[in-house]
Formats: structure tokens, sequence, C-alpha cells
């Protein structure tokens, strides 16, 4: 199978056309979400069981299997999302993982989906700039620190909702700090996929053919009382990893390696170069 970025979006004279409308309003009714999510946590199901995996580090992540051996988060980029249930067990005394899913309408199909696979979710994400919508953001960093505290495990996107692609914010970080949990980076690939040419190359596996799971080594959480430049270094620490591991998955399953995306002060430089030799 392929895995050329898939270029079908819709023309831009149609995003305001009353089809956009249906879309939204299908995004945000109940029923629709409940259904498209069960639907598409059971195809990942399906693909989970249908690809041959090869286990990489996998000793990494059993401790924490334990029935006291939770309190710890795992981090996986957003664009590799689908298949997040295939590294953690959800066997009789694991403990419960649950999952940060943003309040967007595309979040009430991806809490669903979710549920469908075994995660439960917890609802919440930074607000747009200039919004004045409430996104729970404080909120679910309580939740999510006192289902850590009480011995579970949080799974985080750490370049979500909107990146950059494969660049580790703050947010992991200051959870780590706060709760006291070390960062777990955790990573698949699968030889049959396609990518998607959207912020994230978000990655759909299809099934029946070869694939990698990779859990990253443990990197210890911030200290109570640490510096931003102590922050930042497990932040570069995380993202170093993630990365890493990201590349040897999909080498492993014989695919095109899936690049970070310029860091957001970068982007923004080779943005303005351009205007600049034009003046």
């Amino acid at each position: 199978m392929g895995d050329a970025p898939y270029k079908g979006r819709a023309p831009a004279a149609e995003a305001g056309a009353p089809a956009g409308e249906i879309v939204k309003s299908l995004l945000g009714n109940p029923v629709f979400q409940f259904i498209v999510g069960r639907l598409i946590g059971g195809y990942m199901l399906f693909v989970g069981v249908t690809t041959r995996w090869e286990r990489v580090n996998e000793a990494a992540v059993r401790p924490f299997w334990e029935p006291n051996g939770g309190k710890v988060i795992g981090c996986i980029w957003h664009g590799r999302f689908a298949l997040i249930h295939k590294m953690w067990s959800f066997k009789r005394g694991v403990p419960k993982a649950k999952m940060l899913i943003s309040q967007s309408r595309e979040g009430g199909i991806v809490a669903h989906t979710s549920l469908t696979v075994g995660a439960e979710v917890v609802r919440g994400s930074e607000a747009k700039k200039g919004s004045t919508k409430p996104k729970r953001g404080v909120e679910a960093m309580r939740d999510m620190a006192r289902h850590i505290e009480g011995g579970g495990v949080m799974a985080m996107t750490p370049d979500g909702p909107r990146g950059p692609r494969m660049r580790v914010k703050r947010g992991p970080i200051v959870l780590a700090k706060i709760a006291g949990a070390p960062l777990l980076a955790v990573t698949w690939a699968t030889s049959n996929r396609v990518v998607f040419d959207s912020w994230d190359n978000f990655v759909l596996p299809l099934p029946f053919g070869k694939g990698a799971l990779i859990w990253g080594n443990p990197i210890a959480p911030p200290s109570p009382d640490a510096s931003d430049a102590e922050e930042e270094a497990v932040r570069m620490a995380l993202e170093v990893e993630m990365n890493r591991i990201a590349a040897e998955a999909d080498r492993i399953a014989g695919v095109a390696v899936i690049m970070p995306a310029p860091p957001r002060g970068e982007a923004s430089m080779d943005a303005a170069e351009p205007a600049a030799q034009t003046t």
C-alpha cells in the first residue's frame, strides 16, 4: 500500500456552502457522534488484530501494568492517535487509562472511539487565541492529576490540538510536575497506511500489514519547584524521544519517515523572510 499524503480537500468555494452547515450539524449531533465513533473504534480494533506487530522496548511499560504500577503519562503524537490502544494493556487489574480529548465537535467522535477501544476520557483543551469560550483546560488538568495520583495513567497528544506537528507543548510537562508522574513516549507504525495532508500528517492505518509498537524510556518529571530551564529540559527530552521512536517505527514498518514541522518560532521566521526580501 502507498503512503503518499492524501490531498483530497473540499474546494474553498464550498467552505461556506449549506453542505458545510449540514456537516457541522452532524458533527455536533450526539447520536451521530456515538455511531461514527463506535464504527471508527471497531475499525481500529480490527486493524490492531490483523496487523503483524513487532514490539520494541515493551519492558519499559510493563511495570506500569502492575496493579499498583500506574501513575504515568503516556505521550503519542496527534497524527498517530488512531492505534493508541495498542500501547496499553486493558486486562483485569491493570490501572485504568484515560485519554485527554478536546471539546470540539470532532472530539465527541474521538471520545466514543476511545471508549470503544477501552480507554476512558477527560474532555478539555487549550482555548483558541482571542476566544472567550471556556475549554475546561484548568478543570481538565485537575481531573487528570487526580486520576494519576489515584494510580491511573493519562494519555496525551503533546502537539495537539493544532500543532506544530511533532513538537511538544508545555501541557504534559506541567501535568507531570503537578502529579509527580514520569512521561512515557509511545508510538506505532504500519506498512499499510494512508498519510493525510493535514497539519499533523494524520496516519490512517490499513489492515493486513506488518507494524511496529515502540515504547520509549520513561522520562522523570520536573521537580515540584522546578525552574523554567528545568521544565524546558524535560520538554525537549520528551520531544527528542518521541521523534526518535516515531522514526524508528516508520523504518521498521518500511515506510517513509514522517518529519516534524519547524518549531513555531522558526516557522514564523521562515514565512517572514520572503516578505522581507521583496521590500
